[in-house]
Order: C-alpha cells, then structure tokens, then sequence
C-alpha cells in the first residue's frame, strides 16, 4: 500500500494544502495500514482502489475523531467487516 498517496488522499479529503501535518497523518495512515495487517487479518492488495479509498477513510475518520470516545461510523464498519470476510476466505 502506498503511503504517500493514501496520505495525499486523506489530506484532499480533509482540505489540507500545507505539510504541516504531514508527519501525524502519515503515522495514522501507516497505523492503520499495520493495524488492518496484522490485527484484522486483512491482506491489502497494491493496485486495489477499493483498499486505498477503505484506509484513506478510516485514516480520515481517525484524525477527525482523535480527541471523541464516539464509536466507528456504520459504513466505515461495515467496509471492515467485509474486508475481514473477504480477506478470511483467501487463504494461501
């Protein structure tokens, strides 16, 4: 998964110009990725839109809610959910 264009992405998103928060968005992206990875099982594919798009929005929604105990929006938790399924019946 590429980094840098999911962390462009979330910045678009979130009407970021600057590099400022360059460094923080990274860190969330790159923690989202790990933790889809290895906490959820989920094997993100490179050239995978739908994959990209699913970290840029729960990277986005992190960032948005880092200082909120609300929980996962429905249609961010569904998405995971699906990836988990999806990812659970490609075994090697």
């Amino acid at each position: 998964m590429d980094v840098t264009t999911a962390v462009g992405l979330v910045k678009e998103r979130l009407g970021i110009r600057s590099t400022v928060r360059d460094t923080y968005l990274t860190a969330i992206v790159e923690g989202v990725i790990q933790e889809l990875t290895d906490e959820k099982g989920v094997a993100l594919e490179e050239g995978n839109a739908s994959h990209l798009l699913f970290v840029c929005d729960y990277a986005t929604w992190r960032y948005q809610s880092r200082d909120s105990a609300g929980a996962m929006p429905r249609d961010i938790q569904f998405r995971l959910h699906n990836l988990i399924i999806h990812s659970s019946g490609a075994g090697p």
